[in-house]
């Protein structure tokens, strides 16, 4: 296993989820539920959808090439920053 590549894989998803709607929302309904099983819920959910980004990369990964799959994720996540930088001032 790739350690380098595996602490910054969990360093940039530790810092890009705090603080996020999804920790929010795990707050939110981690203050009258059963904390076990919200805590489950959400990690479960976590890790299904690193699994379908992991799997999708491989997927994609075939037939286009890294360099490029970074570039679109940065351009959706500027265009994504944008819009809320636009619905903020409306």
């Amino acid at each position: 296993m790739d350690f380098k590549t595996l602490l910054t894989t969990f360093v940039a998803v530790f810092l890009a989820e705090l603080g996020d709607k999804t920790q929010l929302a795990t707050l939110a309904l981690a203050s009258g539920k059963s904390k076990l099983a919200v805590f489950v819920g959400s990690a479960s959910a976590l890790v299904v959808t690193s699994a379908l980004a992991v799997l999708g990369a491989g997927i994609l990964g075939r037939w286009v090439s890294p360099l490029w799959l970074g570039r679109a994720a940065g351009v959706v996540m500027m265009a994504l920053g944008a819009l809320l930088l636009i619905r903020a001032r409306n």
